[in-house]
């Protein structure tokens, strides 16, 4: 099967478990269909002598049969427990694998996918095919197996009833065959992109739940997971109901075998005269049958666990397929940390529009440079590229001289601070969130990073200060005050350049005002380059760029660009407008 290919590397140190399984579920088989022999001996002697003149030959088929019957089981048991091993290596090894390639994944990987959708196909596609490993990969000899010596018996005791257990089973097959066909592979990956969209949705929703409820959005907000879970029912629904005859004829055809062995059985005795005979042959295939049937249904779980095991490692291989960013084997390390884009041209993948387009600047060592313009112009891609979340597609980014595509990974991040518009916090400790900045801090590094952030207040009214959890299990911190936080992890770093991505977009003006004083401690002595929107914070920027459409349109400091009354002046008056429109509303309220 394809799938065994596919997880041929995974199979490392477990190879020959898989080939025991199948041995030991096959044996399980035979052992299985022993019992119907027996059986049916026992009713032979039964049709010919009285059951007391035959005692002892009876008790011995009926011990054979019970023995055989419980081989069977206990065979099956040993192979599940085999499979059981080989699908937990494998399963650990798919989950380490993934999560070391997402790792080695470009930062800019992490703003294309969901969290939803990884979490779906890294955790819940592994599952599948642990499941596939564990239960229905044994029965494929059996599968196998059971079907040839079924075929064997049939046409041992009585070729002529034999070809009658043939139609229904060959028709059988034949609707089955149908039903795993083309359209069974569309409904799969359907199947797979539906519980995907869902997971994506629910997530989302689930973390969004606290914005909706504020802004009494709840039904609005539902509608995008709502109208996945619809679009999954009716696909559910419509492949239901184009298969509703197929299955209905198939379970009549699998289990119609006596429908065409009693007539057949009577034409024989007719034409025979043999009652005896022909009556003790009919209940040997009575018997023998189902197993038959029994085998099918299983290949047929077992052909629709494999597509979908397949189509799961397929989706993984895809996620993680992406060009992995190629790193310099003796990065460069730069003596200055200054920062130049020259030229450089951006376009994400799989869009025909440059979000960055043919942009130089420089930003001086020492300098404090602010991105400014419209939303969606491109001031957080131009920012992302320094720490290579993607690579440039034409011109070049450089640190002190060197491209960044020449420095090593580490030198690179090393090098750079980032405090992200949106705060990341972990749901552990304070003093483990902040020692992500510097592993091997003091306890007075921590400290002073800490009052450079203007987090006094924050330690100050927590039970256990640093050592204080947040989350689930301990506190929550608000926006302004995690904002903070990050802030200090930042300073904690202690990186040459600072790169600030709308830090305050979140904080209410009390927060504001302290992370602003953070950020000036942070940015001393340092190269920053700060994207904002409150325009209040770059008045006293080294340099102002105003970026429109992945272009720069102006710059200048702030004075210079008001006195161009270009865009940038046009921007600085309708924030000043607002300013006050917010004033108004404030001196309304309290009238």
């Amino acid at each position: 099967m394809k799938i065994l290919f596919m997880l041929k590397t995974y199979l490392k140190g477990r190879r020959g478990f898989l080939p025991g399984a199948m041995v030991l579920s096959a044996l399980s088989t035979l052992c299985g269909m022993l019992p119907y022999i027996f059986i049916w001996l026992i009713a032979r002697i039964l049709f010919r002598v009285a059951a007391d003149e035959a005692h002892e030959q009876i008790s011995t088929y009926a011990w054979w049969a019970v023995g055989t019957a419980v081989s069977g089981v206990v065979l099956y048991f040993l192979a599940l427990t085999v499979s059981h091993l080989v699908a937990f290596r494998v399963e650990s090894r798919m989950r380490g694998d993934a999560m070391k390639r997402i790792l080695d994944q470009p930062l800019g990987f992490f703003n294309q996918q969901t969290v939803g959708r990884i979490r779906k196909i890294i955790d819940d596609n592994v599952s599948i095919t642990h499941g596939f490993l564990a239960h229905q990969l044994p029965d494929l000899a059996g599968t196998i197996l059971a079907p040839l010596g079924t075929l064997v018996l049939i046409f041992v005791f009585d070729w002529r009833l034999g070809l009658a257990c043939l139609v229904p089973i060959f028709s059988a097959m034949g609707v089955m065959a149908f039903m795993m066909g083309g359209k069974g592979r569309y409904f799969m990956n359907q199947y797979m992109n539906s519980l995907e969209e869902m997971n994506t949705e629910a997530v989302e929703y689930v973390r969004g739940i606290p914005v909706v409820k504020v802004f009494q959005q709840t039904v609005f907000s539902f509608k995008n997971f709502h109208a996945s879970i619809l679009r999954y029912r009716d696909m559910v629904s419509e492949y239901t109901r184009n298969w509703e005859k197929s299955m209905s004829t198939y379970t009549v055809m699998i289990n119609g075998f006596a429908f065409f062995l009693v007539p057949v059985a009577i034409l024989l005795i007719g034409n025979t005269g043999n009652l005896a005979g022909v009556v003790l042959n009919l209940f040997f295939y009575i018997l023998i049958t189902p197993v038959f049937a029994q085998s099918i249904m299983r290949n047929m779980y077992l052909n629709q666990a494999g597509a979908q095991a397949t189509e799961a490692i397929n989706r993984m291989e895809e996620l993680l397929s992406g060009t992995l960013l190629p790193e310099a084997t003796e990065g460069s390390r730069p003596k200055t940390f200054d920062i130049r884009f020259k030229n450089v041209s951006f376009s994400y993948p799989g869009s025909g529009q440059r979000a960055v387009d043919g942009v130089s600047f420089t930003v001086p060592e020492g300098s404090r440079v602010a991105l400014v313009g419209a939303s969606g112009g491109g001031k957080t891609t131009m920012a992302r590229l320094i720490p290579r979340f993607w690579d440039v597609d034409e011109g070049s980014v450089r640190i002190g001289g060197v491209d960044v595509r020449n420095m090593a990974n580490e030198d690179l991040m090393d090098s750079i601070s980032f405090v992200f518009q949106n705060t990341r916090l972990f749901k552990t400790s304070l003093r483990e969130n902040l020692l992500f900045g510097k592993p091997d801090a003091t306890e007075a590094e921590m400290q002073k990073a800490l009052l450079m952030a203007q987090c006094e207040e924050i330690l100050e009214r927590l039970p256990n200060g640093l050592d204080t959890r947040i989350g689930v299990e301990g506190t929550y911190l608000s926006g302004g005050e995690q904002q903070r936080m990050a802030l200090a992890r930042a300073m904690l770093k202690d990186a040459p350049i600072v790169v600030l991505d709308e830090a305050t977009a979140f904080a209410d003006p009390e927060n504001e005002h302290l992370i602003q004083q953070g950020l000036r401690e942070l940015g001393k002595g340092k190269t920053v380059l700060m994207i904002a929107h409150r325009l209040s914070s770059v008045m006293d920027a080294d340099r102002i760029i105003v970026i429109n459409r992945g272009k720069i349109v102006e710059e200048g400091q702030h004075e210079e660009l008001l006195q161009e009354k270009g865009l940038y002046a046009k921007m600085w008056k309708e924030y000043k407008q607002s300013v006050r429109w917010t004033l108004g509303r404030k001196e309304v309220s309290h009238a």
